[in-house]
Parts: structure tokens; sequence; C-alpha cells
């Protein structure tokens, strides 16, 4: 256990991300929560990471606006259509059209200048490489060497004699399994937001990535999922 050690968790407001925190939580940790608004159309995640956040208790939760609308090429912050009913292949390596651009190159690079403030040595994120959609800033090998330049770009990783950390407690889980430990860990996954296209209201698609792995990951599990999907 790690009790009052601080932690920043990368919290999107989705499935993973909030499993990612209950599981440090669970540990001890004294949970700081990372959110961003980067100009994604599915912006009601922001409100889940809210209601998550609070539901958790976090120590502080800060909500960062960058603008990747910007740059474009991609259907989470373009005017480009979300593909729905895919067939996921983590065998293709082909990368979706849903990918950000560096989106969690930039997002662990905001957590890693908040550690050197608090100080923090532990960063969790929910990414994940067994269930996913083929994200290259998801894999093992990103992970690996952020958290080496990590060490060697940063004052406290420079000075101190600890190590900083990029936890991926998530990584070689199926979605179910995830789910299973989501709930051993009194998650309300009806708080989570997880679809790439909702509708005006919120309601999840449940033709996107997102939505088919999440909802193969609760048939897997044997329960229906809380979210209500659009008919």
């Amino acid at each position: 256990m790690y009790k009052n050690r601080k932690a920043i968790v990368l919290l999107s407001g989705g499935l993973d991300s909030t499993t990612a925190m209950a599981i440090a939580k669970s540990e001890g940790y004294e949970i700081y929560a990372l959110t961003f608004y980067y100009g994604q159309l599915h912006k009601f995640e922001i409100d889940s990471a809210k209601q998550i956040a609070k539901s958790f208790s976090v120590k502080k939760h800060n909500l960062i606006d960058i603008d990747l609308k910007t740059f474009g090429s991609s259907a989470l912050t373009s005017d480009i259509d979300v593909p729905k009913d895919r067939l996921i292949d983590n065998n293709n390596n082909e990368i979706p059209i849903t990918y950000v651009p560096a989106r969690n190159t930039i997002f662990l690079s905001f957590a890693l200048a908040w550690a050197e403030v608090l100080p923090a040595y532990d960063i969790f994120i929910g990414v994940n490489s067994v269930d996913y959609s083929g994200y290259p800033d998801c894999r093992p090998e990103f992970i690996t060497a952020f958290e080496k330049l990590a060490n060697i770009a940063t004052k406290i990783g420079v000075e101190s004699s600890e190590r900083i950390t990029i936890h991926t407690p998530l990584s070689q889980m199926t979605k179910s399994e995830i789910i299973k430990l989501g709930m051993s860990l009194g998650i309300d996954y009806a708080l989570t937001h997880s679809c790439y296209d909702p509708n005006s209201i919120g309601k999840p698609c449940g033709h996107c990535d997102a939505c088919i792995l999440r909802l193969q990951g609760f048939e897997q599990v044997g329960i229906e999922d809380p979210l209500n999907y659009q008919k």
C-alpha cells in the first residue's frame, strides 16, 4: 500500500481511465486527477470525468483546455465521420481515423509537468494493448519510451533518488477483465462515458469502436451495460 503517496491519474471519463483511478485509490495513493478538453466532439466525457472525480473524492481535479482541433486529422476533433460497425482486428496495422495525433504524448507531458510541481513520482494512465482500437500511443513500447524520457528530462527525475513511474495497470487485460476488476472495486460504470459519436443529449451510439469494445466486454462478463444506448 502507498498510503498518502501522491499519484496523478489521467481521467477521460471513460471506462478504462476510471478503472485505472480505482486501482490507484485501492493501492492507497492520494489521487490528483487530470482531465483534458482538447476539442473532442464527444465532450460529454468531460461531465462524466467531473462526476467520477467527485465520487472518488480526489485530492484535486485539474481540467486543462487545449485545442487539438487546430491540427485536425481525427474523426474525434474534425468534421470526419466516425467509423461504425468496424471489424476491430488488433493484428491489423492500419491506424483508425479516430486516432488523435500525439494525444497521449501531450497528456502525459502535462501530467509530468504537474508531477514536478507536487512532486509526484507516479502517473497512472488507462491505456490498453489487448482490447483496443489500434492506437500507437497505447502500446507498451510507447509507455516504456516515455517513462525513460520522464526520468532524464525533468528536475525531479535528475535530482531525486526516486524514479518516475508510468503505471499502466490495464495494459494486458481484456475489456471483460477490466470490467470485472472495476466492479470488484465498487465502480459505478453508469457514471462513465465511452462513445465517440453520442447524440445531442449524450446517448452512446452503440456502433463506434469504443461502444463495440465496451458492449462486448459487458456481454462477456454476463451483465448489461448500465448506459442507455440509442435505439
